[in-house]
């Protein structure tokens, strides 16, 4: 999140410089002001020590989702009409030109760690539906429902936005359309698409967050329930205090940030975590926790299917993650800490 969130703020500058000097201009600008700055406001939200305190915050977060995905949307569609037509191909970026056919295997590899990522959000389902009031509708049948949304709603806009970007700019489509600068005009909408990822991010930091936030917490709770560097608190609004919190989760936010100023590669890392946490916290987990709270008989014909599917997704994993993992050793054998 916060090389993203780097680009973004990058993004922001260099589309203002574009347009007074040219775009020829390479507008360039370090990457760590802008990570450190995040990772600052991140440590005041962190101090937030529940997630139902921060509702609020995921409601802006998902307009500034909704807000930056329709202006890639509208831009890419602006730009096959100015075109004419689509470009690009159905089989993806020529194989030639700087691309070699090994790098287009490990590409499209890491390409699904990256749409793997996308839907790695069970491990806070659980937060979520711990807010559900209870029924009625049951706490099952509201995160059914909303399942069901938000999944169809992330594959629908994703799918718009990946298509319609290749179909604007063929292989020379950038990895991402607003900080990329497929697009340079207007700026301000650029400027706007943008600020709008910086916020949103702050709220997803959050909501990844704030799970393991709240598991550290209630182990050390229990670990040492009758330390006060753990129990006592100080209560100013939303915010919670202890020494215990302040200290913790502001190391994590400083370990975090410092961790996004040595690894910049944000596309072959987000592919490599998606790969990672696909599977086993989205796929396998559920499925075994499904099996047994329905109690699916072994050997059944919707336990073979279950097995069968949770295969295909470790198969989707393994291969996302080398993908990434090629495009990570080729980024660090030019890499240099700090250089952003």
């Amino acid at each position: 999140m916060l090389p993203h969130v780097d680009r973004s703020g990058r993004a922001i500058k260099r589309a203002g410089c574009f347009h007074v000097k040219g775009h020829k201009n390479p507008c360039r600008s370090s990457s760590n002001p802008y990570m450190i700055l995040f990772g600052a406001v991140e440590i005041v939200f962190s101090q937030i020590p529940d997630f139902d305190q921060i509702w609020w915050l995921s409601i802006v977060a998902a307009v500034m989702s909704f807000t930056y995905s329709g202006i890639g949307l509208a831009l890419g569609v602006m730009q096959t009409v100015a075109n004419g037509g689509f470009r690009g191909s159905l089989t993806g970026v020529a194989i030639g030109d700087g691309v070699s056919s090994t790098q287009k295997v490990w590409r499209s590899l890491q390409a699904f760690g990256n749409i793997a990522f996308a839907y790695s959000y069970s491990i806070i389902l659980i937060e979520i539906q711990d807010t559900i009031k209870a029924p009625p509708p049951s706490e099952a049948t509201v995160m059914k429902k909303a399942t069901m949304v938000s999944v169809a709603t992330t594959t629908v806009f994703y799918m718009l936005c990946g298509c319609m970007g290749y179909a604007a700019f063929g292989d020379a489509a950038p990895d991402n359309l607003l900080t990329g600068f497929g697009f340079y005009e207007p700026f301000w909408l650029l400027d706007v698409a943008n600020a709008a990822i910086v916020v949103h991010l702050v709220g997803a930091y959050q909501v990844f967050c704030q799970p393991l936030f709240a598991f550290v917490e209630r182990r050390a709770a229990a670990a040492w329930p009758d330390s006060a560097f753990i129990a006592r608190e100080l209560r100013l609004g939303p915010f919670s205090l202890s020494v215990f919190r302040l200290t913790w989760r502001t190391a994590f936010v400083c370990v975090t940030t410092v961790a996004a100023m040595l690894l910049p590669f944000f596309g072959d890392v987000v592919g490599l975590l998606g790969a990672v946490s696909f599977w086993p916290l989205t796929v396998y987990f559920p499925i075994e926790m499904y099996v047994v709270q329905r109690g699916v008989r072994r050997g059944s014909t919707r336990w073979v299917c279950l097995q069968l599917l949770s295969a295909a997704c470790l198969l989707v994993s393994v291969a996302a993650a080398a993908g990434s993992i090629a495009d990570v050793i080729d980024a660090l054998k030019v890499y240099r800490p700090f250089s952003g």
